[in-house]
This record gives C-alpha cells, sequence and structure tokens, in this order.
C-alpha cells in the first residue's frame, strides 16, 4: 500500500511535489528567522537539579552578586604610582560603565593595621592604599599577608591583582516570577543580547589600557558570551566545511555536475526547513547541539549517495529501461534499508533523552526530527529532480572498480584467521580502556589554550586562588546562647548601646572551633586554592589584637561594633546568624592535572562524617563545581546504561528487518565493538569523558549499523540470485561495497572537520566519532563478511 502510494502520488507528479517542498522551503525558511542560540550556564545544568536550588538560595543569603573577574600585571611594581594611578584611572572607567554597580580592587581593601591608632578608630576610619597619607608599602605588605585577601585579591608574589566588577541586577530579572514563560523568553535573550554589549564595551576599556600591564578578563557572564560567539562560529565553519567538502566528495564520486547538485539540494532542503521547524518550536541550539547542521548533512549526504549509487548502478543493469523505471526501481529497492538505518540511528539518538539534561534531551529530538526530515526530502526531492534531469546527464561516464573494496574482500576471503585474531585483540584492549574510564568536568581544558577564556581562567587558578567555587554550609543545633559576663567590661569604652541586639551572643566555642576546625582541614587539600570563611577573619582580628587570640564573647562584641560597611564586605558572606549557619567558600585549582572532582567532592563528604562527627543534616555542600559534577555523573549513568538499551533497540530491529538471529547477530557486533573500541580508546589515552564525547558510543552504534544493515539487505538480494556465498561477497563489494566506503569516508571527514571548533569537547567528539565511523567501515568490510563465509546465514551454497 505504501509503495502503491508512493509510486503513484510521489513519483508519478514530480512537479507538485517540487511545488509543496518549495512553499515547505519558503514557510519554514521564514521561521528560521527564530533560529536562536543559548550558551548560558543554565544550558549545562541538570533541570530540577535541588543542588541548583539550594546554590540559588545561598547566593541570596550570603549577598553573591553576578559579577566579571579582571586580572592586572602592570608592566611596574604593584605599589609604584604609576601602577597605581593606573589600576585607580582603570576602576574608575569601568565605574563608568552604565552597567557596573561596583569595582573592587587592591586599593578598596580596608587597612586595618596602618597606624598606631586604637583599634576602634581604626575600624571606623580605616584607610586604603588610594589615600594619600598612607603608607603604601607598609599597606600593601598587609594586604600580601592577610588572611583573607592573600591569593584572592593579590597573588602570592604581589605581581598581580584581581579586580572584580559587580554588573547591576536587572530589574526585570527581580520580578521574573510573575511573568509567564515567554516574556520570561524575552527577558533572558534581552539579558544575553545586552551581557554581550556589556563585554564588548569592557574589552574596550581593556584594549585601552593594554600598554600598561597585562589585563585578562574572566567570569561566568564573559565565558557564556564567548561560548555563544564559539557556536556561532562552529555552525557557520562546520556547516561551510562540511558542505565544501561534500562538495568535493561527490566530485570525485561521481565526476558529474547533476550528482553534486541533487544531494546537495537534499541536504539544504532538510537543513533550512529543520532550522525553520527549530525557530517555530522555540528550540534553542546549545553548545552541546551545535553540531546539529554537520550531522544533518553529513546524514543526509549517506542517503543520498546510497540512493544516487544504487541508481546508477541499476541504470547499467537494465539499459532498456526509461529514466521514470529505473527511478521507481530505486526507491522500491532502497526504501527498505534506508528506512531501518534511519529507524536505528533515531533510536541512537532518542538515547540522549534520559540524561536528565534539557539541551541533550533536546539534541536527542533535534537530530530526531532532523533525520525523518531528511529521510522524506531524500525520497521526495531526489526522485522529482532526477524525473527533470535530462537523460543524458544521468549516466555517470566512467566507472572504476574501487582497490580499496577488492582489497577489503580478498582479505575478507583469505584472512579470516587473521580478521578474527585482531577482532580478539581489539576487545580486549576494548575491555581494558573501559576500564579506565572516567568523568571528568575540568572547565579550563574545555577551552583552548589560546583563548581570553583559558589564559584568564588559568591565571586565576595559578595567581588568585583557583577558580571553580564549592561551598561548604555548617548547620549549627539549636543551644542556648551565652549569658552576659564580665568581658564585656573590656569593651565598654566602645558606648555599647543598652538596646543592642543579643547577634554577640551567637558566638560559642564550639562553633567557632568547628568552623577554624573545618577551614584548616579544607585548605589542607592540595586540590584546594584559597578558603574563606570566619575562621579567616579571626586570623586578622588576632594580627589586629597583637597576636593574642580573641575570646568568644570579645569576638561578639566586636561584630556588634564593626561598621556596616566593613561587615557588608568582609563578615556577612561567611555567617549567617538568623539562620544559625556558617559558609565556607573554596575554590578548586582546575589546572591540576591529577585532579578527580567526584573523588574530591566524595572525600570532603566523607571526611565532615568521619573525622568531624557530621551528621548529614549538620552540613552541605553547594556550588558550580556540584553542579557540573551532577551533570557529568547523571550523563554517564544515562548515557552507558542506556547504552544496553541502545544495543537491544537496535538487535530488536535487525531481528523485524532480517527475521534471522544469526544474520541480526552477525550485523550488529561489528559495529558494537567498533564503538567499544573508541570508548577503549579514550580510556587508554586518559581523556576523561564530558558532555559530549559521553554520547560518542550510542551515536557511533546508530550511525555505523546503517552500513551493516545496506550490506546485508545486499547481500541477502545478490545471494538469492548468485547463491554462492564467495562470489555474492565480490559483488557486494564492488557495489554496495563502493557507496559504504564513499559515504564513510564522507561522514569519517565530516566529523573530521569538528576539529576546526574552540571548544575542546567538540574537538574530541569530531575526531573520536570520525575515528569509530572508521573503524566500523573497516569492520563491516571486513569481520561482516567474514562471519557471513563462516556461519552461512543464508543457507549452503547451490
Amino acid at each position: 500500500m505504501i509503495a502503491h502510494f508512493y509510486q503513484n502520488i510521489i513519483l508519478k507528479n514530480p512537479k507538485a511535489i517540487f511545488l509543496l517542498l518549495i512553499i515547505a522551503i519558503l514557510s519554514f525558511g521564514y521561521y528560521s528567522k527564530d533560529f536562536k542560540l543559548d550558551a548560558s550556564s543554565e544550558t549545562l545544568l541538570i533541570e530540577g537539579d535541588p543542588d541548583l536550588a539550594y546554590l540559588k538560595e545561598v547566593s541570596e543569603r550570603y549577598g553573591s552578586k553576578e559579577f566579571l573577574v579582571l586580572t592586572y600585571t602592570p608592566n611596574e611594581g604593584m605599589v609604584t604610582d604609576s601602577s597605581i594611578n593606573n589600576l585607580l584611572s582603570l576602576k574608575y572607567k569601568i565605574q563608568s560603565l552604565s552597567w557596573v554597580h561596583s569595582v573592587i580592587t587592591l586599593l578598596d581593601i580596608p587597612l586595618l593595621n596602618n597606624s598606631e591608632a586604637p583599634l576602634q578608630e581604626r575600624l571606623e576610619r580605616f584607610k586604603t592604599l588610594k589615600d594619600e597619607d598612607v603608607d603604601r608599602n607598609r599597606g600593601f605588605k598587609e594586604i600580601l599577608n592577610s588572611p583573607v585577601f592573600r591569593n584572592f585579591v593579590i597573588s602570592e608574589d604581589g605581581k598581580t591583582s584581581g579586580i572584580i566588577v559587580n554588573i547591576k541586577q536587572s530589574q526585570e530579572l527581580e520580578d521574573i516570577d510573575n511573568k509567564s514563560k515567554e516574556e520570561v523568553e524575552i527577558i533572558k535573550d534581552q539579558i544575553k543580547k545586552q551581557n554581550h554589549q556589556n563585554i564588548l564595551e569592557i574589552r574596550q576599556v581593556i584594549q585601552s589600557y593594554s600598554d600598561v600591564g597585562k589585563i585578562y578578563l574572566g567570569g561566568i557572564p564573559m565565558i557564556a558570551d564567548d561560548m555563544m560567539t564559539f557556536i556561532k562560529s562552529d555552525i557557520i565553519v562546520f556547516g561551510l566545511g562540511v558542505l565544501l567538502f561534500i562538495i568535493a566528495t561527490l566530485w570525485f564520486v561521481f565526476r558529474n555536475l547533476l550528482w553534486i547538485v541533487v544531494p546537495i539540494s537534499s541536504c539544504l532542503f532538510s537543513v533550512i526547513i529543520m532550522m525553520g521547524l527549530l525557530g517555530l518550536l522555540g528550540w534553542k541550539v546549545t553548545v552541546i547541539s551545535s553540531n546539529f547542521i554537520a550531522l544533518m548533512l553529513i546524514l543526509t549526504m549517506a542517503m543520498n549517495i546510497h540512493m544516487s549509487t544504487r541508481f546508477l548502478q541499476l541504470k547499467k543493469d537494465f539499459p532498456t529501461k526509461n529514466n521514470f523505471e529505473i527511478i521507481s526501481l530505486t526507491t522500491s529497492k532502497m526504501f527498505w534499508p534506508i528506512l531501518y538505518t534511519v529507524l536505528t540511528t533515531i533510536f541512537a539518538f532518542l538515547s540522549l533523552i534520559f540524561s536528565e539534561i534539557k539541551p541533550i534531551i533536546d539534541f536527542g529530538w533535534m537530530m530526531t526530527f532532523g533525520l525523518i526530515t531528511s529521510f522524506i526530502i531524500t525520497f521526495t526531492l531526489l526522485p522529482t529532480l532526477l524525473n527533470f534531469a535530462p537523460t543524458n546527464n544521468i549516466s555517470v561516464k566512467k566507472e572504476q572498480k574501487s582497490k580499496i573494496t577488492n582489497l577489503l574482500s580478498l582479505i575478507s576471503v583469505n584472512n579470516k584467521n587473521s580478521i578474527f585474531l585482531v577482532t580478539g585483540i581489539v576487545i580486549v584492549f576494548s575491555v581494558i580502556g573501559i576500564s579506565k574510564l572516567e568523568v571528568e568536568n575540568s572547565f579550563i581544558n574545555y577551552f583552548d589554550k589560546n583563548t581570553e577564556i583559558y589564559k584568564g581562567m588559568k591565571l586565576i587558578d595559578e595567581e588568585l586562588g583557583g577558580t571553580t567555587p564549592l561551598e561548604v554550609i555548617i548547620k549549627f543545633p539549636e543551644s542556648e546562647k551565652v549569658k552576659k559576663s564580665e568581658e564585656d567590661d573590656e569593651f565598654e569604652d566602645w558606648g555599647d548601646e543598652e538596646n543592642s541586639n543579643d547577634e554577640k551572643y551567637w558566638f560559642t566555642k564550639d562553633k567557632i572551633d568547628l568552623i577554624t576546625s573545618v577551614h584548616n582541614y579544607l585548605d589542607s587539600l592540595p586540590e584546594i586554592g584559597k578558603v574563606l570563611s570566619f575562621s579567616s577573619i579571626i586570623k586578622v582580628a588576632t594580627q589586629l589584637n597583637n597576636n593574642k587570640p580573641l575570646g568568644t564573647l570579645e569576638m561578639g562584641v566586636l561584630y556588634s561594633k564593626i561598621p556596616e560597611s566593613i561587615k557588608t564586605e568582609i563578615i556577612d558572606p561567611y555567617l549567617s546568624i538568623k539562620d544559625n549557619e556558617a559558609r565556607i567558600s573554596l575554590r578548586i585549582i582546575d589546572s591540576q592535572e591529577d585532579l578527580r572532582r567526584n573523588d574530591l567532592i566524595n572525600k570532603i563528604n566523607f571526611d565532615l562524617k568521619d573525622k568531624f562527627g557530621l551528621e548529614e543534616n549538620d552540613y552541605k555542600l553547594a556550588g558550580v563545581l556540584i553542579l557540573f559534577n551532577n551533570l557529568l555523573q547523571s550523563l554517564f549513568k544515562s548515557q552507558i546504561l542506556t547504552l544496553g538499551l541502545v544495543m537491544i533497540g537496535i538487535f530488536s530491529m535487525f531481528i523485524i528487518l532480517f527475521r534471522n538471529i544469526k544474520l541480526s547477530l552477525i550485523g550488529v557486533v561489528p559495529n558494537f565493538i567498533a564503538a567499544f573500541f573508541i570508548l577503549g580508546i579514550i580510556g587508554l589515552l586518559g581523556i576523561p569523558l564530558d558532555m559530549m564525547t559521553i554520547t560518542i558510543a550510542a551515536i557511533t552504534i546508530g550511525i555505523a549499523v546503517d552500513n551493516s544493515i545496506h550490506y546485508i539487505y545486499r547481500f541477502k538480494e545478490e545471494f538469492n540470485k548468485i547463491k554462492d556465498y564467495n562470489k555474492t561477497l565480490k559483488t557486494c563489494h564492488s557495489t554496495v561495497g563502493v557507496a559504504i566506503l564513499n559515504t564513510s569516508i564522507t561522514i569519517v571527514f565530516g566529523f573530521s572537520i569538528l576539529v576546526l571548533s574552540k571548544f575542546i569537547p567538540t574537538i574530541y567528539f569530531g575526531v573520536f566519532t570520525g575515528l569509530a565511523m572508521l573503524l566500523a567501515m573497516i569492520s563491516v568490510l571486513t569481520l561482516l563478511p567474514a562471519l557471513i563465509l563462516i556461519i552461512k546465514p543464508f543457507g549452503k551454497s547451490s
């Protein structure tokens, strides 16, 4: 019924079908204007992750703001007049930007040990390095030796300082809870555009100060904006690169303009329609799905090469048939094998929907709709254009036998034992490599070493206490407050008001000791850079008290007397007396080669319970490190586990297609081996799985089994006529084998174009998927036929 409908409606009405396709491409082309990109950090998080909600709660409680970080390494010493004047000028220039809330530099740090005045006076009338009557060398030394600011706003060697640029909170974003989903999307898009403009503005400012020293820009807003630039660049580079390569491949294979125009038309129609569909559905392309256009071009081209090659072979075999008859015969013979190749590939991409991460789920659905679109276009546009084509231009004048497929056929017939031996070695190496696989989230290593992101993060990592933030929140049990004691008398000259609140009585020995102990433990871990907590403030207070430790009530009274401006900046971020908890903020040295983030998180969790006797409810870890670790652990579980589902699903499809268990096993084994061998290579090379490379195995299996389906389908067809396994093998290698070779080369080199990306996971994805496809092709043209010759799944030769 399908064949009857297809032949009478699609093939016999090429003009009407072409008109419908033109209407479709114009309609979807219009909606492609709504095709959007998204590189926000939200696209790399698990949807509904409770740790994300908790981090937002912590950020609100302790007053965290969105900010950019600049590293400033002056040409001269840090406290020379020219360096300070340049830094001050840079601060005021940045401060004048309309979107900047505040700028904090080395020159804004309160100097509390810069005079011999009483402590109360120093706290209330503190000086900074920018004040004229300050001993700058003494002040700089104080900052350099400060437990709070060393390795935070100033490097240990005193040569590099950090500049924090706090960004104004969008008023619209504050009221976002009262907005509809559409309004929220509009606001977020406006904020992204504004963020891009902000980054351009601050980079112009930095450029104008390039002669005074080295200045690098860092921070989440900059990373998000640069990622957006990377995505745009990748889409253009991959799309054009793959398109040019496909044109070159088609010319090399067919040497005929018609066989370039027809497949390229299918590719362009498919991509434009899909971009319009994404715009219509409001699906945004992220870092993870940025290569979907390249993938669509590659997979559409593979379908078209198989169709075109079969058309030319049938035209050669049946010279008396007219053009329409050859088209009908081609489509009838290729419909089911191509349909099954599309279904198996779709099945592989659909495995991504188990990841819990929206952009990866969207990528799975994007490629599913994309493959369906490519299939429909291939079986409508290609035969339609061939119906219009002049008959004398359809044939390829010169046909050359492929030396490669001929060699592979000889190896399959004459070296079966060698093939099985090599396969056994590959399996052993795969098992060893897979056992070494690990999931990592080294964000700094996602970027090329020549990019500003990498240089800025590396400098912050090495000189300013690390990059990836982690929070340890300690929750104290409710207990009675300490009563007033005579210790208050020591501070009576500070003018303690009678109506002062009881916050100062919150400070008890148990709490202070626990904060200090956990702080010191975290600081002792080699993977951790800067650690900040109330313990850091205690160390500063001890220094100011002539190195005499403060009693707990002294701390409490001191807390009540500190000016609000200082309290807001250096104490409130680490204590929440109202919530009866303390925050320890730390940063991971992300560029450490042997850093294992998941192991580190597990170690901290274990030690807080084992060494400090804390219950699960007494503390909580939060921060970007936790969120990205959750993402990769979720991916690892979902993708590695669903590999089994993909294998079972594809094996089931093979059984339905071939109705033969032996043949189905023969068909899937070469591709499974190729996919697992790539995972093994990744493991043996010590390359951590990330958000893109973790999907390679499932996608490779889905695409690679296409070759097996085409080969087995053709082998079955030819064997029914020839009834001799060796002769059938040679026939298949010289016909469908050539198509498999050509499509595989197209796919391999198409994926290889991804090495032009500036995003390292994309490069790995391109290289290893391309390599997997090459191995799968070799396996299908050697191991698969060798297994067919041994097992003889089609019965005995006549």
